[in-house]
């Protein structure tokens, strides 16, 4: 398992795969994924940010970048989930 930073909230997101898992067979978690946008654009993001993205339309880059950061969630008390 490798981490990489969420593109919307910056958390530091647990990604599946690479040479770190080449001999295990189990027990991955992931805690992201990477989402082809409608605009093209592709982003790594936390579950949370995915679930923070509006549903009324087709996502953009720009509704990524209106999502809150990490740091902004935790200091108005919604951290969005536990952090690993």
């Amino acid at each position: 398992m490798t981490r990489e930073p969420c593109d919307g909230c910056g958390r530091s997101v647990q990604i599946a795969g690479g040479i770190a898992n080449l001999w295990s067979f189990g027990g991955d978690r992931t805690e992201g994924l990477t989402l082809e946008l409608a605009d093209g654009s592709e982003f790594l993001l936390c579950y949370d940010c995915i679930e923070r993205l509006p549903d009324d339309h087709d996502v953009t880059a720009e509704d990524v970048a209106a999502l809150p950061s990490h740091e902004d969630r935790t200091s108005s008390g919604d951290d969005g989930g536990d952090e690993a």
